[in-house]
């Protein structure tokens, strides 16, 4: 039987799709005009002249990056970051959050370790110490300085350790008369029925080391910097990074400071862009579940 739905019912689902709508359209829009401008001529982009639409259409810019070698090794360079701190930060979490899961007498120092992630969340060292401790271990200028400081973050640890609460504890009981270990209860169970928080988890730790980019100005020589800490030093100086076009006067009339920066920008976006659709689905049923329970 379907119910005859109320005016103010149709009103509000109306006015939801419009605001929703617009919404989209707020965050889509900018990347569009990003897209236009790496597309446009010289002229059109150095003078604002360029809105959703490429004007003097042209690819120069994404030929010329393609040439740039210290784009191609930054990029290089935060693809690493993201695969091996993303792996490294799961492996920490699912580690960590296990035992704090646990209910006692599984974990005996089980509250004084919570209490201390909590302060750890909520109070930093400071800058200054953080990149001391990391000048001590020597870390500075290699890829361990951009993924190890990061391999712990607390939020994530709370939201898995909710999400092992969340799940049936009938499961690990029969496992446990059984004889199974804890190792095999994990990994055999708990992980395999954590994928919708471990896919949530993932997107968050990958994105957030994809778009990292003060920690590579500071940690990191130029030539090593990852590709976020590049773009934003290209940004800044504004300056126009080709040599080549120098010399060339085909790539002098079509290339611009701006339409240049912008193809690097639609690049740097491309790899979230073609990631989240395939975890989309984990995405809201990670976090409801890891938010059940305190």
């Amino acid at each position: 039987m379907v119910e005859d739905r109320s005016l103010g019912s149709v009103i509000f689902d109306i006015v939801n799709h419009i605001v929703l709508a617009l919404l989209g359209l707020l965050c889509l829009l900018p990347l569009v005009h990003v897209l236009a401008v790496s597309l446009s001529g010289r002229a059109a982009a150095a003078g604002g002249l360029v809105t959703f639409w490429p004007v003097d259409f042209n690819t120069v810019n994404y030929a010329q990056i393609l040439q740039d070698a210290q784009f191609e090794r930054s990029f290089l360079i935060s693809v690493i970051r993201v695969l091996a701190g993303t792996s490294i930060s799961l492996i920490v979490v699912v580690l960590t959050a296990y035992p704090l899961s646990l209910d006692s007498p599984g974990f005996r120092g089980q509250r004084p370790v919570k209490w201390l992630f909590l302060f750890a969340m909520l109070f930093s060292g400071g800058l200054i110490p953080w990149y001391l401790v990391i000048k001590t271990l020597g870390m500075l200028n290699t890829l361990w300085a951009l993924i190890l400081p990061n391999a712990v973050q607390v939020f994530y640890i709370i939201v898995m350790m909710n999400f092992f609460r969340s799940l049936p504890r009938e499961v690990a009981e029969a496992a446990t008369v059984d004889g199974a270990s804890h190792w095999r209860i994990l990994f055999e169970i708990y992980v395999p029925l954590s994928v919708p928080g471990l896919a949530t988890l993932g997107l968050f730790s990958a994105v957030g080391h994809w778009n990292s980019w003060f920690d590579g100005l500071i940690l990191m020589e130029q030539n090593n910097f990852p590709l976020q800490s590049y773009l934003q030093t290209l940004l800044v100086s504004g300056s126009d990074t080709s040599a080549s076009a120098i010399n060339n006067p085909l790539l002098t009339e079509f290339m611009s400071a701006q339409a240049m920066h912008a193809a690097m920008i639609f690049v740097a976006t491309v790899p979230i862009l073609l990631v989240y659709p395939f975890l989309q689905r984990y995405f809201v049923t990670g976090l409801t579940l890891g938010s059940l329970k305190g």
